[in-house]
């Protein structure tokens, strides 16, 4: 039987029970509507995490430490490593050499204190960080009051939340809501703090050692010095951050942020200063910790191995996403599991209608086996049948499905939206999606019809004859 000639015959046989047959493509509709809806729920849920990785300036960022460190010695147990005081140390030169990876946008050291700072001449206590003007981008500056540096250069701090409260000699009560960043930005933007920080300088010479000693300087072994000198900076409040761009810091985040080139051009003195004897003999500056952005997320794996080739350690989002894809991974398949279960109970409105079709047209069935169809023809017939429903239902599912995703995407929106959250999408339906739906409605479909086509082909055509 040729082809044309079977879809016209499956389709006239459709529309002459055309209830039943609805009323089967609705339940293969509903099946895929429920598939498509769960799936598109977990794909969402996964790129809004992504998203989020993404614009919070870390998913792209490789935080390389020296193993002279003691807290970071050891942590990757695949890479030999060997004793601290051995290892290479992480200064201006191992920054170049890591900027000048293929796939590396930019390299910054992370420079941050303890410092005290002064507003309206009261003395505040916190952690002070310099970011990069790339930070620009960070979600963390999303809902940012006021604006980002406007140089490099400048004398401009941005302050978080919390920090900008105790500024205002305002405290969180318990079971009180939190104050809206809003309300905090009008009293503090364009308000002068007062930074007190203590600058490092390198003593060169017999008298700028004598003056660098009586200065409290340090000395190394070889004979170099370096003063420590009380210094004060203005800077001008530009900013109120609502969120912390400097999550992945653990305990040591800060709360106030300044241009990276100024806070370079302060000299500070960093930890790093006392534990590092040998920087008291060079001009270059060691860090505790430099952040690589990669041009390429994808390319993160291949910058921290050549960057452990070179003796430091690294750690990446991507370390920390392994357990959160594998968990993405396993809700998609039980959320396509139990989305499947709609699609298995249609599927066995399919056999019943097939089933009734056979005991309908029997004596059709025994015509078309005695003018020479084959029991292959039957099967075709039958086959083509259970498909054309199983693709129609299909179509219509994964629109059924899109449509119920709009509406609770939607109404999510409007309670985030009363909680004074940003809004979200949380439901995607990519084009692979809609194939596969489409196809796997079309499988189940066929697979329903495997067994009623095999008894309309295995019908005696003189009994079917003779059926009344």
């Amino acid at each position: 039987m040729k082809l044309p000639d079977l879809t016209e015959l499956a389709l006239r046989n459709l529309r002459e029970s055309l209830l039943r047959n609805s009323l089967t493509t609705v339940g293969i509709s509903v099946g895929v509507a429920s598939l498509v809806a769960m799936l598109s729920l977990g794909i969402g849920l996964q790129q809004l995490a992504s998203r989020r990785l993404m614009k919070s300036g870390l998913f792209d960022t490789v935080v390389v430490t020296s193993r002279r460190d003691l807290r970071n010695f050891g942590r990757d147990e695949n890479t030999p490593a060997s004793p601290p005081g051995e290892s290479r140390i992480l200064d201006e030169a191992a920054r170049q050499e890591i900027e000048r990876l293929p796939n590396v946008s930019e390299v910054y050291p992370d420079i941050r204190f303890p410092t005290t700072l002064l507003f309206d001449d009261k003395p505040h206590l916190t952690m002070v960080a310099a970011l990069p003007m790339s930070a620009k981008s960070n979600d963390a500056f999303e809902s940012l009051q006021g604006q980002f540096f406007s140089s490099d250069m400048a004398h401009e701090a941005v302050v978080q939340k919390a920090f900008a409260e105790e500024l205002l000699g305002r405290t969180a009560k318990p079971g009180v809501d939190e104050t809206n960043v809003k309300e905090l930005a009008p009293p503090l933007l364009g308000k002068e703090l007062t930074m007190r920080y203590a600058e490092r300088e390198n003593a060169n010479g017999e008298e700028n050692s004598a003056n660098s000693i009586a200065a409290g300087a340090e000395q190394s072994p070889a004979g170099a010095a370096y003063s420590v000198v009380s210094r004060e900076v203005k800077l001008k409040i530009v900013g109120v951050a609502d969120l912390d761009p400097e999550s992945m810091r653990g305990p040591t985040r800060a709360r106030v942020f300044l241009p990276l080139r100024l806070a370079e051009s302060l000299h500070i003195m960093q930890p790093t200063d006392l534990r590092e004897i040998s920087r008291a003999a060079s001009e270059q500056p060691v860090y505790s910790s430099v952040s690589a952005r990669v041009k390429n997320p994808a390319q993160i794996r291949t910058i921290e191995d050549a960057i452990k080739k070179m003796g430091f350690n690294t750690f990446s989002i991507l370390d920390a996403t392994r357990s959160l894809q594998q968990f993405f991974a396993v809700l998609d398949l039980f959320l396509g599991i139990f989305g499947s279960l709609a699609l298995a109970v249609a599927s066995i409105g399919i056999v019943n209608t097939l089933v009734m079709a056979i005991l309908e047209r029997r004596r059709e069935i025994g015509i078309m086996k005695a003018i020479g169809a084959s029991e292959r023809d039957v099967e075709k017939l039958f086959f083509a049948e259970a498909g054309a429903m199983g693709i129609l239902g299909g179509i219509v599912g994964v629109a059924l499905g899109w449509a119920i995703g709009q509406v609770i995407n939607a109404g999510t929106n409007v309670y985030l939206k009363r909680q004074a959250l940003p809004p979200e999408h949380f439901w995607t339906v990519p084009l692979w999606l809609v194939g596969a739906a489409i196809l796997f409605s079309f499988l189940v479909s066929l697979a329903a019809g495997l067994y009623p086509a095999g008894r309309a082909a295995r019908l005696d055509p003189v009994q079917a004859l003779r059926y009344e």
